[in-house]
């Protein structure tokens, strides 16, 4: 939200206080609470009649630094809040030297010198700033001639440096000269809006900044002072905490550990996905006739999904399945587990008036209401809807009973879809603010599934397809992209907005192969394939049409057979990426920046990704096959044709329907499946390691192999002497393969020798 009218002059209605002088600081062991006044103080009577603003400076972890600013500390907390971990007693330091404050948590310290206008500065451990709000960016605001009441925090942008973040964003991956709204809106992957809003930005300078607050929040990411990026909420208080690095991996490890870390999804989970697509006509026999179209053509498929009308029109959700269409679900459940699949069902909190859960759950207060103590209803969606009301541990405990029979009748897993449209003009069972419950509903709704799933399947079982999401959602995995159009330009901004997201804390991500609404170009679907089958989860999905691939051709069918064998065959390495996410935060679906933050030239790059650590993955988002790609320093060999190139460079490269720019980093070892045909095989049986030594002559490196629960199964040892390079396995006698990039092919157990002459 923007408050001034250019440099010079603040906006009709606006009058901005800003924390001027500091007063007094009061000083802990760990932590210290200043009082700045908005205006100079000369005498004793310039204190009467004018506000001072309490700026409170913490560390709730190491690495972490955070700061409340407050005007009126009186004003009633409904919540919700965002669940946060951290060290209660704190995790700082205090250091007073003269008027100098420090605060010092790990390599960032706070520093606050109250002998000149009210600052804090921000340092890293070498002492280097990394950023500031210095004199004139710590205010309140109020507007609209004081009916409004803002809280306002500006956070100095160096030369050069950039912004990334604050959620699944689809307007251009840097967001400097953004502004950014941070509130939930069901409005496509080709607006301004989000599904996914995350109040926590990444800077290039290798920090974070995470805004501690559910509801909503404004960010102006150098487009109103185009120095600084100004975050703002209406309320009473703001409280924000910087994040160190140095590195992006450091900070989003740092803002994961405080905000939770996402679950470790089931192997079988990153197999191919299969949907009814949304309003098209199916049965079982036409879902049949797709599962058994897909074996016939050799492309494993994993789990089918049926999407909303399983259950009967204007019902949605009454979570049973529509009779006349599917008379004989639990034998149709078991028919198709018999053929190897898992079972994806889509469903919403919503609760259409036809429903016959509609007047249960009234009757027991499950629904969100009016404060006149009226169901809150609409016609958007479903005809007369209501929102069930997740604030309330008992309607949690009665939607997960809903959900409990489709899990007993063989039903794995569900897609969450919506949540993005939460009313504010209702009262919540719990009294939460329901301006703050519009983004935070999401977190609950999300949660109550997931805690179900992993109740009846089990933890390491559990996964949802979910659409929207706040801070913290990362760990109900996984989201997908949202309804985009079916075209090039739709899908290169789905890419924006998957590796904003990756940048956001959140690591699993998948979007709709082919597109959502409208029907794809064979070009556009054959290029989608290959970008949706290396992403970390892939699931072909329509609204109005198909999209088993022999819709679209012959070629088609091919392009999906190849690029699902091909992930089958990566799954040890990617599911070893899966498992650094899960402890890590660290996403599967890398930015180029994330990887490479040292490279200047990777910094903007928003059309080509890394697939974990090893792997540089660039669409093709041409019809005639047409792509640049940048590849970093070092030298990089393509994993389908062997081709070598030694970065840093561009290319501009030309790809037929079955290959893409697809580069295996010099000095990764990929662990490679000997079975292709499902995603959770035994990854240990006749393995491939694929070796990329650098040209050097001595070389080490180690990988690790886990098992599908995600624990280390094996680990080899590679280490090249010259002319010879010895792997050494541990944790497995089995026969394993070495093929070292562009040379010879040993196989063995233990410790095989391969010569490189």
């Amino acid at each position: 939200m923007k408050f001034t009218d250019g440099f010079w002059r603040i906006r009709d209605g606006v009058q901005i206080s800003y924390a001027t002088e500091v007063r007094e600081v009061r000083p802990e062991s760990k932590r210290f609470t200043s009082y700045a006044s908005v205006r100079k103080v000369a005498r004793r009577g310039d204190t009467l009649n004018a506000p001072l603003v309490t700026v409170d400076c913490f560390s709730p972890a190491e690495g972490v630094i955070g700061v409340r600013v407050t005007h009126h500390a009186g004003k009633r907390r409904p919540g919700p809040d965002f669940a946060l971990g951290g060290d209660a007693d704190g995790a700082g330091t205090v250091r007073q030297d003269g008027p100098v404050t420090e605060l010092t948590s790990g390599p960032l310290t706070l520093r606050l010198d109250g002998s000149g206008p009210f600052a804090l500065t921000f340092h890293d451990a070498g002492g280097r700033e990394l950023t500031r709000a210095d004199a004139r960016n710590t205010a309140f605001v109020t507007t609209g001639h004081g009916s409004g009441h803002h809280m306002l925090t500006r956070l100095a942008l160096g030369v050069g440096e950039q912004v990334y973040g604050l959620g699944e964003r689809f307007t251009p991956f840097v967001k400097n000269g953004q502004t950014v709204d941070v509130w939930q809106a069901d409005g496509g992957t080709s607006s301004e809006q989000s599904y996914k809003n995350i109040p926590f930005y990444l800077s290039s300078r290798g920090y974070g900044v995470f805004v501690n607050h559910p509801g909503a929040v404004s960010f102006e990411v150098g487009s109103e002072s185009v120095g600084q990026v100004q975050f703002s909420v209406e309320d009473q208080a703001l409280e924000y905490y910087v994040v160190a690095g140095p590195t992006p991996k450091d900070v989003l490890t740092r803002y994961t550990a405080l905000t939770g870390r996402p679950a470790l999804p089931p192997a079988w989970s990153f197999g191919l996905w299969l949907s009814t697509s949304f309003t098209t006509s199916y049965d079982e026999e036409t879902v049949t006739s797709f599962v058994d179209g897909m074996a016939e053509r050799g492309i494993p498929l994993t789990v089918f999904h049926f999407d909303c009308f399983w259950m009967r029109e204007y019902q949605w959700c009454d979570f049973q399945w529509d009779p006349d269409v599917f008379p004989d679900p639990d034998g149709m459940l078991a028919r198709l587990k018999e053929k190897g699949l898992r079972i994806s069902a889509w469903i919403n909190p919503y609760i259409a008036q036809k429903s016959p859960l509609f007047d249960e759950a009234a009757a027991l207060g499950h629904l969100v209401r009016r404060a006149d103590g009226d169901v809150w209803q609409w016609d958007l969606w479903q005809a007369g809807m209501g929102l069930v009301d997740f604030t309330s541990p008992e309607a949690r405990a009665w939607f997960q009973s809903k959900l409990k029979p489709l899990l007993d009748q063989g039903v794995d897993c569900f897609k969450t879809d919506f949540g993005e449209r939460i009313p504010t003009d209702v009262v919540w069972h719990d009294g939460s603010d329901p301006e703050r419950m519009h983004n935070y509903y999401t977190q609950l709704y999300n949660r109550t599934v997931f805690e179900l799933l992993e109740k009846e399947r089990g933890q390491g079982e559990a996964v949802l397809f979910a659409r929207s999401a706040t801070a913290g959602g990362q760990q109900y995995p996984v989201h997908w992209g949202g309804d985009c159009w079916s075209s090039f330009e739709a899908m290169a901004e789905s890419l924006r907005g998957g590796l904003s997201l990756s940048l956001s804390g959140f690591g699993f991500w998948s979007h709709d192969i082919g597109g959502f609404e409208g029907t794809p170009d064979p070009s556009v679907f054959k290029r989608w394939l290959a970008f949706g089958l290396l992403s970390s989860h892939s699931r072909l999905h329509g609204s109005t049409s198909y999209r088993v691939p022999w819709e679209f051709g012959d070629e088609a069918v091919d392009v999906a057979r190849r690029f699902t064998l091909l992930k089958h065959r990566l799954m040890p390495y990617l599911y070893g990426a899966a498992v650094e996410a899960h402890n890590t935060g660290v996403p599967m679906m890398r930015p180029m920046v994330l990887e490479f933050p040292g490279d200047p030239s990777c910094r903007q790059l928003d059309r080509q990704y890394m697939l974990g650590p090893d792997l540089l993955v660039a669409p093709v988002f041409d019809t005639g096959g047409e792509v640049e790609v940048y590849l970093p320093e070092g030298t990089w060999t393509h994993l389908l044709s062997g081709e070598t190139v030694t970065g840093p460079r561009w290319r501009t490269e030309r790809h037929g329907y079955d290959s893409l720019p697809l580069y295996v980093r010099e000095g990764a070892v990929l662990p490679l499946a000997s079975d292709d045909a499902r995603p959770d095989g035994d990854w240990l049986d006749a393995p491939v390691l694929l070796v990329h030594p650098p040209s050097s002559p001595r070389y080490e490196a180690e990988v690790t192999v886990p098992d599908t629960t995600g624990a280390r199964a094996a680990s080899f040892r590679v280490v090249r002497d010259d002319d010879v390079l010895r792997v050494t396995a541990s944790g497995t006698g089995r026969p394993f393969t070495v093929r070292v990039a562009g040379g010879p092919e040993v196989r063995g157990a233990g410790e095989v020798t391969v010569p490189l002459g």
